[in-house]
This record gives structure tokens, sequence and C-alpha cells, in this order.
């Protein structure tokens, strides 16, 4: 039986390096990833962060690896907000379209599910700046699968 999951209880699932990890990170990151971008989640569908310098690229915008990275974490949560105990998901693809860009304040990514069965799921997410201008849309599709034990060391 599928049972909705809180953030918490999908990061309390995570492996004992990641917790490790996740002692010494912002509030909200969980790992180095999202602690670099310092992402926050308002809710698993939900996931902004600041512009800050470093995320500007060569061309004076806000980069596109910021935005992707934003995209998949959100649509992750997303996801893996909605599985059973022991699934785990991976990102197969990722379609993202950027329209326009921010230099400055909160840009925030909402993540949709729109269909999943017992091997995959399709996603979609908007990113829009604080003043809710639209930057970027993308749809994605993610593998469920059950992490199974490695019975043979040099597999």
């Amino acid at each position: 039986m599928l049972r909705s999951r809180s953030l918490r209880e999908t990061m309390a699932d995570a492996s004992s390096s990641q917790e490790a990890s996740r002692a010494s990170a912002r509030p909200g990151a969980f790992d180095g990833i999202s602690r670099f971008f310092d992402m926050r989640w308002d809710d698993p569908q939900t996931v902004r962060l600041t512009i800050r310098p470093e995320l500007i690229n060569a061309g004076g915008l806000l980069s596109g690896v910021a935005t992707y990275a934003l995209i998949d974490y959100c649509m992750g949560s997303t996801l893996f907000a909605q599985t059973a105990r022991g699934e785990r998901i991976a990102t197969i693809s990722l379609s993202v379209n950027y329209i326009q860009t921010a230099l400055e304040g909160d840009v925030v990514c909402r993540s949709v599910l729109d269909r999943r069965n017992r091997s995959n799921a399709v996603l979609r997410s908007e990113v829009r700046d604080e003043n809710d201008r639209l930057l970027v849309t993308a749809i994605g599709s993610y593998a469920i699968f059950t992490r199974r034990p490695r019975t043979d060391p040099t597999a």
C-alpha cells in the first residue's frame, strides 16, 4: 500500500553517511548539492533557493545548472514523498525550457506528479521568481525500483 511520506520521513530514510553530512547542513539541506545551492523546502513539492554571485554564470545570467538542480531535487522530493518504504527513484530524463532569467532574490520550483505506475513516473515543474514571473518549465521521467542487496562483491 502506498502512503504519502513527509519530507522528514524521506530524509530519515537516507543512508547513514548522508545523515552525518546533514548534521552540519543548513536547515533543509540533506546532501552536498542541496547544501551548496542552499535549497530550502517549503514542502516536498516546493523548493526554493536564493540567487547569489556564485550562481551567476560568465554571461551574467542565473546558471542553468542551478535551475536544473533545483528542478531535479524538487521533482525527486515530490515523487519520493509518494513512494512506499523500500522503493528508490532515479532520474531517467529531464527536459528543461529556459524562458527568462532572474539575477537576484529567490527562485521557487513547484512540481506536480502527473502519472505514476509501478516502475515509472512523469512529473512537471515550473520555476518562478519572487515576483511570480515564469522563468523555467520542465518535464521529467523517473524510474521507481526496489534496491536489492548485492550478493556478488565484484558486481
